[in-house]
């Protein structure tokens, strides 16, 4: 076999190669089409592993099986022209065809590890925020008790004359505000999307996207490396056509090669894994860095609540001073002092345990996840 066709088949197995690099770096983005299942039956991280699996599968046969060849030439040592037709393949594309499967079952391991840890960064503050809300219903579903016996008591004092109308509807504007509250609160929480979180702390699904990660990029670096060297075989027959006349016989050939600029190649391969990894940590929209602003933001909501709440606490110790004052009123004034203090002081109540509440929850989240 003439030494032009091996350089050729060299190439082939080059491309085929970088053919493999591409589909395995297919971004997340292009997941699986599930024909022959319906989409609602599974989950986003098993469709775009079976694009994948499927992707590699095709490659890792590309590069397994032999290539059947046949052609026409002519040899350079004077002798006619002769028919060749045989089989070619490359040991370096044996390995290759392994190390391919191998790089996309890592890779399906590590959008699957992504995903997870993206959507619990992403729905993190919604959820909470969630639980917050229905807390904040009981508290004025609560306050809304309180009132209603505080406006059954009024009602037997303006039966017998002992309070006017208009002292009575400090009530009732309180029981339109809460009202309006709860309304507010129940229409916040219809509008959050909260799915499923995982129940394992964020720093260990950041953790393990990133040790996949680091899998990945050593599957691929292997697979580069395979570049580094080849043994293509290729086995068959020839029939000298020019004349015809039957000298059919076997061929073999075997050619070696080796990239000598391996070394360099290897070298640079290397410090871009490193690269990589340095990347991945300050990027934006990347789940590491969007998991160190989510931790940012909790602290800072720790911050905020833990102001409220200490705001709201001496606000209620003065009204609590001044319900003290009116303790025993008999005066129609001293009555109605003291109702506009006991609506304000359910407000505060309110609002005092949804902020502790809500500091109590962003202390242990951030306890538990980072």
């Amino acid at each position: 076999m003439p030494s032009s066709q091996a350089t050729s088949k060299i190439s082939a197995g080059t491309i085929s190669a970088s053919l493999a690099l591409a589909l395995l770096l297919v971004p997340a983005a292009f997941a699986a089409d599930a024909k022959d299942k319906d989409l609602k039956e599974i989950s986003d991280q098993q469709a775009y592993c079976r694009y994948v699996t499927e992707q590699a599968a095709a490659q890792k046969y590309l590069l397994l099986v032999p290539d059947a060849v046949a052609g026409i030439t002519q040899p350079n040592t004077g002798l006619p022209m002769q028919l060749v037709w045989g089989l070619s393949g490359s040991l370096s594309n044996v390995r290759k065809a392994g190390l391919t499967m191998d790089a996309a079952r890592k890779n399906c391991d590590l959008y699957s590890a992504t995903t997870s840890a993206q959507q619990d960064v992403q729905y993190a503050l919604p959820s909470l925020e969630k639980h917050a809300l229905q807390h904040r219903l009981e508290l004025i579903q609560q306050a809304s008790e309180n009132l209603d016996a505080l406006v059954s008591t009024t009602r037997k004092m303006l039966e017998a004359q002992n309070m006017t109308r208009p002292m009575a509807f400090t009530l009732q504007t309180t029981k339109i505000k809460l009202d309006a509250d709860r309304a507010d609160t129940q229409s916040k929480i219809v509008g959050l999307y909260t799915p499923a979180l995982s129940e394992r702390p964020l720093k260990d699904l950041v953790a393990e996207k990133q040790n996949r990660e680091a899998n990945v990029q050593k599957a691929l670096d292997k697979l580069n490396r395979q570049n580094d060297w080849d043994v293509a075989l290729s086995v068959g027959a020839h029939q000298q056509i020019s004349p015809l006349i039957d000298t059919r016989g076997a061929y073999g050939e075997v050619t070696v090669s080796y990239n000598l600029a391996s070394h360099n190649i290897n070298k640079h391969l290397d410090r871009a894994a490193e690269a990589y990894d340095d990347w991945k940590k300050v990027q934006e929209g990347d789940v590491i860095r969007n998991a160190d602003v989510l931790k940012q933001q909790v602290a800072d909501g720790i911050s905020v609540q833990d102001s409220r709440l200490k705001a709201l606490q001496v606000q209620l110790k003065e009204i609590e001073s001044n319900l003290q004052l009116v303790t025993s009123a008999e005066t129609s004034a001293a009555l109605d002092f003291r109702n506009q203090l006991t609506t304000a002081q359910l407000l505060l109540e309110i609002e005092i345990g949804d902020a502790n509440f809500r500091l109590g929850l962003l202390k242990e989240f951030l306890g538990k996840n980072f």
